[in-house]
């Protein structure tokens, strides 16, 4: 997964370059996320995260993994977005397929992946700086 995407984002007062990896698992590592499950797994994870305002990348899933490149305002924190997006996801997906609720007492693990990817490069640092000139 690269950095195509990322872009600097603002709010008020920061400009940022957040962009994480995400890896998750379902419990036991369940072959569970494939046809319809898989489907709308992809839509709640893009309601998700557009309704926590972070940016969606790139997604791909496998029978057992969720892998997400995200953009993320500091001020939100990767953490809240990931515990924000598998609750979401956990709750409707049991609710909708009733087999997943019989099979796993809860959809995914407590745990995830993280790392940072890219970063700003001097050249973006510099923009950054010469923009403040005309505040």
């Amino acid at each position: 997964m690269g950095m195509a995407g990322a872009t600097l984002r603002s709010n008020a007062n920061v400009t940022f370059r957040c962009a994480y990896h995400v890896v998750w698992c379902p419990k036991y590592r369940r072959g569970v996320l494939t046809g319809d499950v898989e489907m709308r797994l992809k839509e709640l994870i893009r309601e998700a995260v557009a309704n926590k305002g972070a940016w969606l990348i790139e997604m791909e899933t496998m029978p057992d993994r969720v892998q997400l490149l995200v953009e993320v305002d500091p001020q939100l924190g990767i953490h809240r977005l990931v515990k924000a997006v598998k609750g979401h996801t956990s709750r409707l997906l049991r609710k909708e397929f009733p087999s997943l609720r019989s099979r796993l007492p809860t959809l995914w693990t407590n745990s995830y992946f993280v790392a940072t990817v890219g970063g700003a490069s001097l050249e973006v640092v510099k923009q950054y700086v010469a923009e403040q000139k005309n505040r």
